[in-house]
Order: C-alpha cells, then structure tokens, then sequence
C-alpha cells in the first residue's frame, strides 16, 4: 500500500525516525516498550504486507526467544530467586524480566530501522546533509543505491553464466566453486567501472564546484509544519516526563516503577500518539481515498 508518511518533508521523516529510536533504546519501562513494538509492527505490516509477517517469524521471534535467554544464563541479580542453576548461580525474575524488555527493544529497533530505509530514500539524505557535510551524504546515498543495483546485477550475471552451463549449481564441487570466482570477478569487474563511469559523470556535470546549486523536489509546507509541531511536541513532554521520573521503572534490585496515575498514563498516551503517528496518517488518507472513491 501507498505510504504517505513517506511523503512528508525528510525533514518530518528523520526527526520522527530519530525520536522513535532514541526512545525505544533509552525508555525501558514495559508500557512504552510495548507501544513501540506494536506500533513498528504496524508501520511494517502496512508498508510490506505479508512480508513483513514472514519476517517477523523468521527473524524476530528467534532473536527474541534467543535474547530473553541470553540474559538468564549470564545475568544473576535479582532477589526473587526461582531456583538454583547446576552450576550454583541462582536463576531470578528479575534477570528473565529484563532479558524480555531487552529482547523486546532490540527487535522493536530493528524494526523501526527497517521503516527507516523504507522511507529514507538516498536522494532524501542528499537533501538533508548535501549542504551540511556533501561528502558524507553523497557516500551514503551511493552506498544505500549500491546494494540494490549490486543484487540485481549478479542475478543477471548468475542468469547469462547458467545460459553457458557455468553456474554454480553446474558441475562438481570444484567447477561450482570455478564458476563462482567468475561471478565474483565480474560482479567487481562491473563495479569499478560503474564507480569509474559515475566519477567521470559527476565530474562532467561539475559535482564539487563553488557555487553549484542542487535541484530537490522536496518542498516544507503547512501539513509538514504541523507533522513537525507535534513531533517537537511530544519529543518535549516525553523527555521533560523521563526527567521528572515519570516514566520511572527498575529491574534490578527488585521490580519496580510507575504504572498507573494522571502523569504516566499521560505519558504513556503521548508516547502512543507519537509511535503510532505514520499509521494515523496513513488510515486518514486511506479513509479520504475510499470517501472520494465512493463519491465518484
């Protein structure tokens, strides 16, 4: 489906990007977890479909299952002891608790990163930083278009070296591995010379010079202004709420934290409203198309 967050100013896009991430790795309080998670699993679902969930069975749910149980076997604080390990260390609720808030952030992270790059596009960090540091942002957006076009390339190597039987699934185990050194030296072959082919075209087209202005299609208009007014918003609530302590929460020596009252459950409620913020624009727009659909 069409996302439209997408289509908000980058500048929207990575301040959002930033804030989401930045929250998710420092708040460890279960609740704001757990809004996060669901929230980055919305955006995925709605962004890559049934994708997204073959994904989440594949990778996440074992890098869950395996990070919760990292943390049991290794860390051993806690006064609730459950029982005693073969080897003496004793195995406590509080290291299993926070080996899931853990796990759960780290999924919850990757899952947000996986938004980003679907919404980061190469030519939205050339706007972002092309004036501010050109070099770096010209690496990156080079780099996040190499990969692409690298896969794509090899496929069509791979597919012309099958034509002549010199595939790696061709032959023994020697002439596979023959076949595969071929691709390799052709893939690298391609590479630098398509390095070589973009120097001369930036060269030509005055990349570096003074004074050289930079065309964008990006425009900041009243819908970003208010997108960024809300993200700057609940950016400030949320930290002037972590500050004061009102999103308080401990795993060690003994749970403990802020579950209920006015001021966290308000937070917690800001917290929703921003990670949930892609989705809502998404489902307004979504509901505006039907409307209109319906109409005509």
């Amino acid at each position: 489906m069409r996302d439209n967050f997408s289509s908000y100013n980058p500048i929207v896009n990575m301040l959002y990007f930033a804030s989401v991430m930045l929250f998710s790795m420092f708040f460890m309080h279960p609740i704001c977890l757990t809004l996060s998670f669901l929230c980055a699993a919305a955006y995925s679902v709605y962004m890559n479909g049934k994708k997204a969930l073959r994904a989440g069975a594949l990778f996440m749910l074992p890098m869950l299952l395996v990070t919760a149980l990292i943390n049991p076997a290794f860390n051993h604080e806690g006064v609730t002891i459950l029982l005693y390990l073969r080897d003496g260390n004793p195995l406590t609720l509080e290291s299993i608790l926070y080996g899931i808030a853990a796990a759960l952030m780290l999924i919850t992270v990757v899952s947000w990163f996986a938004c980003y790059s679907r919404v980061m596009t190469s030519d939205k960090l050339v706007y972002l930083f092309g004036r501010l540091i050109p070099a770096l942002s010209l690496v990156l957006s080079m780099a996040l278009r190499f990969a692409p076009r690298f896969k794509a390339q090899i496929k069509v190597v791979s597919d012309a070296q099958k034509c002549v039987g010199r595939d790696v699934s061709n032959g023994s185990m020697l002439h596979r591995a023959r076949h595969g050194i071929r691709i390799v030296s052709i893939m690298v072959t391609w590479a630098l010379e398509n390095a070589i082919e973009t120097a001369d075209s930036m060269r030509c087209r005055g990349y570096g010079l003074p004074g050289r202005t930079a065309f964008s299609v990006f425009r900041f208009d009243r819908r970003d202004l208010i997108a960024l007014l809300f993200i700057l918003a609940c950016d400030a609530y949320t930290v002037a709420g972590a500050v004061t302590g009102g999103l308080y929460f401990r795993y060690f020596p003994s749970v403990a934290g802020l579950w209920s009252g006015p001021y966290p459950i308000s937070l917690f409620a800001v917290c929703f409203a921003l990670y949930a913020l892609p989705v809502a624009i998404n489902l307004r727009e979504d509901r505006k198309g039907n409307i209109l659909e319906s109409t005509l």
